[in-house]
């Protein structure tokens, strides 16, 4: 089990909605494991001690602590228990998100162009593509290389499980789902996965929720690039990029990549399409 740092505990509590004084008062009471007044949970936590009894306030309002009358009848504080914080943390996000999910729409203008915009790191890219495979409720099409499957394994894997009809291209034998998870994964033989990628010059991501929404980007050695799109007609082409891209695995699997290679080889019109003269 990964070991889970104070610095990485107050993060996320922020993340969750406290502000940074808030974490580190919560966290001191925590760690003191007895009511402290608030000189104490200053001297523990690093909070100024002009802002600490304001800031346990705050504590106190959102219910994440609570005042007790000491052996000398001052104030003093006892947290929430952790389990218990997180257990309302989590309610309260599920109901916003809940409420949210009937508000927004109703206040958001319709947009004038289907959304698209860059992607200009590999975090960005990952991200975004993590959120159309979590978004995605009829079919997703993934092509993609074992460097970006590890951290998007788990989200395809989750889309299967929920009844997604899941399709992946994988380049190389651990760039796909789990055996078990339930996607259909293809890999990329023909070509070989180094012959493309030295064609390319990078690794290639294609992830496509619903045929309604798409990431498409590169991956080099020190630079990462792309874009996120909801414009149908751009989704509907690489989703059809991946399943030809399928299809033509099928096919080598079925006759052969000897025979592919001859009908690449003397067919004209097939010639021309790969640009060779």
């Amino acid at each position: 089990m990964t070991a889970v740092s104070t610095r990485d505990v107050l993060e996320h509590l922020r993340r969750l909605g406290m502000s940074g004084y808030e974490a580190k008062a919560y966290v001191a009471l925590v760690a003191a494991g007895r009511p402290v007044n608030g000189y104490e949970v200053a001297k523990r936590s690093g909070v100024p001690r002009s802002t600490v009894y304001e800031t346990l306030g705050k504590l106190v309002a959102r219910g994440a602590a609570y005042e007790v009358r000491g052996s000398s009848d001052a104030t003093e504080y006892l947290p929430l228990p952790p389990e218990s914080l997180l257990d309302r943390m989590r309610r309260e996000f599920d109901g916003s998100v809940a409420a949210l999910r009937t508000a927004l729409p109703a206040v958001a203008a319709a947009p004038e162009a289907p959304p698209i915009h860059g992607l200009k790191d590999a975090e960005a890219m990952l991200d975004r593509a993590g959120d159309v495979v979590a978004a995605a409720r009829r079919d997703l099409f993934v092509s993609i290389w074992p460097e970006e499957m590890r951290r998007l394994r788990g989200p395809v894997e989750e889309a299967a499980g929920r009844g997604v009809d899941v399709s992946v291209v994988a380049f190389g034998d651990d760039a796909g789902p789990g055996a078990d998870a339930g996607a259909r994964v293809h890999r990329h033989r023909y070509s070989a996965p180094e012959a493309v990628l030295e064609d390319l010059g990078y690794r290639l991501i294609v992830v496509v929720g619903d045929r309604r929404e798409a990431v498409v980007g590169g991956f080099a050695e020190s630079a990462a690039w792309g874009i996120y799109t909801a414009d149908p007609a751009v989704a509907l082409m690489a989703a059809e990029y991946v399943r030809q891209d399928i299809a033509l695995q099928i096919l080598a699997d079925r006759v052969g990549a000897a025979e592919l290679d001859r009908l690449f080889a003397t067919d004209p019109d097939l010639l021309r399409l790969l640009g060779r003269r």
